[in-house]
């Protein structure tokens, strides 16, 4: 019989050539969907080592929790301190290096107007670089108040595994470890009140 080219078998070669080609256009459909929403909150690695803003929404952060984001490639620390731990941080001045955050390289001046003991914005609002001064390693949060193993004083803070360098929920650094400074705090400033801006003073400084 006369192949008319109407009832030509199907070709299951082809079939699954069209169905993949239509898999990967639909895909890369909803992908130009997604993508400018996620760009506008998440910077490329590029812009970020250049020190371009990043935004957090600390909407959903909750008391002893801490949110971790990347400015200029180094870890940002957010948390979010309960009231037991800002009523501990001003009876531990006298353990510590650099009570008064003395050292001005190691914050912006308008998170000590408030209170210099809590080095932040908001009281309950704590924004660190998340490096040790001392080698750079990343110290864990141990953010409850109860004794350790390396502090039987312990009110929760910052502990380096690595040289043993400790730190209060302020980013202080204490007396006779081997970190030279506190933590730094980032140039940093809320866009409203369930929005951080890391990279930017409240002025619109970097």
């Amino acid at each position: 019989m006369a192949n008319d080219g109407v009832n030509d078998p199907v070709n299951a070669g082809r079939r699954k050539f069209l169905t993949a080609t239509t898999a990967v256009v639909g895909a890369v459909g909803a992908g130009f969907v997604a993508v400018p929403f996620i760009k506008s909150w998440s910077p490329s690695t590029r812009a970020k080592l250049a020190g371009a803003p990043v935004v957090a929404d600390i909407s959903a952060l909750q008391e002893g929790q801490r949110m971790i984001l990347e400015w200029r490639g180094q870890p940002i620390w957010i948390v979010k301190r309960s009231q037991a731990i800002l009523a501990a941080l001003p009876g531990l001045d006298g353990r510590l290096r650099d009570p008064d955050s003395e050292n001005a390289e190691q914050q912006p001046d308008y998170v000590l107007a408030e209170n210099r003991q809590l080095r932040s914005i908001k009281p309950e609002i704590s924004v660190l670089v998340g490096l040790c001064t001392h080698l750079g390693c990343a110290p864990e949060m141990v953010a409850e108040i109860r004794p350790e193993p390396y502090d039987a004083q312990w009110k929760g803070g910052y502990f380096c595994p690595c040289h043993k360098s400790r730190f209060d929920m302020a980013g202080r650094v204490f007396q006779d470890v081997p970190a030279p400074t506190n933590l730094v705090v980032p140039p940093h400033h809320y866009a409203d009140d369930n929005t951080i801006v890391i990279g930017v003073d409240p002025q619109g400084g970097v």
